[in-house]
């Protein structure tokens, strides 16, 4: 039988890890379009080592698993920086730099998927670089970047997940605390679960919505 007192008995702490939870979801979405940004417009200049090393850090975040970078982040780099990193900051930054390559690579299909013509057209009347990704190439890029940004925000959620494998209390650290002393994971992790199906399903809904609305090639 599912004890629903289980739950109810335990929800400040479910509570406590949700909060956790969106907190390094908000944050990390945050730093990550950041550095993305940054990343992504580095491969686009013309410059060639910048190019280079925006290509390194995106292919470098992209194909090591999160988990690997994770811990690495928390007990390898302080001993090579020769700095104590706390498990906050730790998962901060794998979480923000694993994120920011895909959100470089959004950002990077979309600037390049715009037509040429505009771009040598804002050229042509003088603007610099920056003018012209501010003021041209940038406003139309975004809204194809929507659906994808958005996309991958999801699964940013899901992917602070794996903070409980450095003992940041979230969501799933707070379940396997609970089931620890109650030996009920059924109901824990069920509810667990029903939590993310909650928050998830109507952004990924939205996303759904944003992809099949399409966006103007013009």
């Amino acid at each position: 039988m599912f004890d629903f007192s289980v739950i109810t008995g335990n929800a400040h702490l479910l509570w406590q890890g949700l909060l956790i939870t969106l907190y390094y979801t908000v944050i990390t979405i945050a730093a990550g379009l950041v550095i993305g940004l940054t990343v992504g417009l580095m491969q686009l200049t013309t410059f060639r080592p910048l190019v280079i090393l925006g290509r390194i850090f995106v292919e470098f975040f992209r194909n090591i698993p999160l988990l690997v970078i994770l811990l690495w982040t928390y007990y390898a780099l302080p001993i090579f920086l020769g700095v104590n990193i706390t498990k906050g900051w730790a998962g901060f930054l794998a979480l923000s730099c694993y994120t920011a390559a895909f959100y470089a690579e959004i950002l990077r299909a979309g600037v390049q998927s715009l037509d040429p013509g505009q771009t040598d057209a804002a050229t042509a009347l003088g603007m610099s670089y920056g003018q012209r990704m501010r003021r041209i190439i940038l406003p139309q890029a975004f809204r194809r970047m929507i659906p994808p940004l958005a996309g991958q925000s999801i699964i940013q959620m899901k992917n602070t997940t794996l903070l409980s494998a450095i003992t940041v209390p979230d969501l799933l650290y707070q379940g396997s605390y609970i089931s620890s002393f109650t030996y009920r994971p059924m109901e824990v992790y069920t509810a667990i679960g029903a939590i993310f199906l909650i928050l998830l399903v109507p952004l990924t809904m939205l996303s759904r919505m944003l992809e099949r609305r399409g966006v103007p090639t013009k």
